[in-house]
């Protein structure tokens, strides 16, 4: 009998949901709209760590953290853009609620199959919030610029990098823009913070 049950189980196909804390169930292989909450999104990127958690200080530079500061520089970058383009730049990493940050060798690494994943995933997020599915190309650019600038500011604040090797990796910001002071915040501080911004950004 407990071959039979053992054997059952094997056959099952495995599990691809994950069940969220305001109780929703998102399938990570069709991710409905319905099923995603702001709520379990701002809770899980405030506990996402970038640079896989080394950087300097008693708490971790959070993915929500990051979202907050990619979306002010793209309003740095471009003062006039509409809000609904502001706040797919504060949503660009939002996948990242359920599948985590992978560094960008990595992510080389797993290949095809994980873009296609966080494309569907971004596609529902945008969906559930009144977006287009899909980013222009245009915004799509000036998002990849401001992940950049973030990520050159990360690495020379928080991150051990020398400033030639991150202007190597990342680009040299633009002497224009202010230089922002990145403190990492608590996950709860990280939490609101990006609560915060959503909801003054879809008003």
């Amino acid at each position: 009998m407990p071959d039979k049950i053992s054997r059952g189980r094997s056959n099952s196909p495995p599990r691809a949901w994950q069940r969220m804390l305001s109780g929703r169930r998102l399938d990570l292989l069709e991710p409905s709209p319905l099923d995603i909450e702001i709520a379990d999104i701002a809770h899980g990127l405030a506990r996402v760590a970038r640079w896989n958690g080394q950087t300097k200080g008693p708490h971790a530079f959070s993915v929500a953290q990051h979202s907050v500061l990619v979306e002010r520089l793209v309003c740095d970058l471009n003062p006039r853009l509409a809000r609904p383009a502001r706040l797919m730049a504060l949503l660009h990493d939002a996948p990242e609620y359920v599948i985590g940050d992978l560094i960008s060798p990595f992510k080389a690494a797993v290949g095809l199959d994980y873009k296609i994943m966080e494309a569907k995933l971004q596609a529902a997020i945008h969906q559930r919030f009144g977006l287009s599915a899909l980013v222009p190309a245009t915004l799509k650019t000036l998002f990849k610029k401001a992940d950049h600038l973030s990520a050159y500011y990360e690495a020379t604040q928080l991150a051990g990098f020398e400033d030639a090797e991150a202007r190597r990796l990342f680009g040299a910001p633009p002497k224009a823009l202010a230089t922002p002071r990145l403190v990492p915040l608590t996950t709860a501080e990280a939490e609101k913070s990006f609560l915060d911004r959503f909801h003054k950004l879809s008003a």
